[in-house]
């Protein structure tokens, strides 16, 4: 058992490293009961989940958070095909079988939603049903993705072909973490994110950075402390593993050929900010629902949020997930639910 590593771990809660494939990952658990595994995305840490973690333990689960492989007390191995999707599959496997279990129910947010999918994709033995924060689900297609990230855009570079060069995006962010994932989540938050009409903060200036439409007011869910904590945990990992999950996503296009357009089957459940970009670009995504998630048990856009809406909307967001975990136990449950 390791001594917490945070001010912000919740009383109760209990920090631990396991080993993995390749490595080790930390997490943070609480709580008794199922399994339900927590992932989080991009730039975040264990720490986005905080109040989940305590809601979860008090609804009768055993809540588990981990620092994703590249971020925070977990390894980071410095191959960049370490990030490939299976590598982060396996990686929720060993946890749960370090922790003692056969199965999982799984819960991502941004990034951690693409990878808790594909879990739940790839090892349906082992994760019996997928919470999708964020992201929706969208099966592998026909076109790689780096070729169809290049094609949009215009004269300006959309975020993930920025990301794909390494150094490129660290030496950007590395200048000043602190400063570089204030201006990112205020930029995406509900209540601090620019207006629309004054340039996407998904597309960099031709000649600029992507930081350049960052705002500089502070979102209401993350105090400076928060931020403080947060900061000097990727100033001491530095960015590089976080963001080599996206220079792997032909890697995972090329991992995942036997499983194009496959649909998740397994009971499901997703959850967006209203004011979540995610929601616009990948509208088509949502719109496919009915084929590429035929298990989904309810899909809900949170009033007022942007796109840390588990972090914005706790409250909102706890009652959707324990309400969601307990449906799963009822053999009779209602029709795919559809709210804002």
């Amino acid at each position: 058992m390791q001594q917490a590593v945070s001010p912000f771990t919740p009383a109760g809660a209990q920090h631990r490293m396991v080993d993995v494939p390749g490595g080790r990952i930390h997490l943070v658990e609480q709580g008794a009961g199922p399994l339900v595994l927590l992932v989080h995305g991009f730039p975040e840490l264990w720490h986005s989940w905080r109040h989940q973690l305590p809601a979860l333990a008090a609804a009768g689960y055993r809540a588990v958070a981990i620092d994703v492989r590249g971020y925070g007390r977990s390894s980071c191995p410095e191959a960049v095909e370490a990030y490939r999707i299976g590598a982060h599959v396996e990686d929720n496997v060993a946890v749960v079988r370090a922790l003692g279990e056969e199965t999982a129910l799984i819960v991502g947010h941004d990034w951690g939603s693409t990878i808790a999918a594909n879990s739940a994709l790839l090892r349906p033995d082992v994760f019996s049903a997928v919470g999708l924060l964020g992201v929706p689900y969208a099966p592998r297609g026909a076109m790689r993705p780096t070729d169809a990230f290049a094609m949009i855009g215009g004269d300006e570079e959309f975020y993930v072909s920025h990301f794909q060069e390494p150094g490129r995006a660290e030496a950007e962010i590395e200048q000043d973490v602190r400063g570089w994932l204030a201006g990112f989540y205020a930029t995406l938050a509900g209540d601090t994110m620019p207006a629309s009409g004054e340039g996407s903060v998904f597309f960099v200036p031709k000649g600029g950075r992507l930081s350049d439409r960052f705002v500089k007011d502070r979102p209401s869910f993350l105090t400076d402390q928060q931020l403080d904590h947060c900061a000097a945990e990727f100033e001491r990992t530095g960015l590089t593993g976080a963001l080599n999950r996206y220079r792997n996503m032909d890697r995972d296009w090329e991992d995942l050929a036997e499983w194009d357009g496959a649909p998740v089957t397994q009971p499901s459940l997703f959850v967006a900010g209203e004011l979540d970009a995610s929601i616009t670009w990948l509208a088509d995504a949502i719109e496919a629902f009915p084929s590429t998630l035929p298990g989904l048990v309810s899909s809900h856009l949170v009033e007022g949020s942007g796109h840390w809406v588990q972090q914005e909307r706790p409250d909102e967001v706890n009652r959707l997930l324990t309400t969601w975990l307990r449906s799963l136990d009822d053999p009779t449950p209602p029709a795919p639910a559809r709210t804002r």
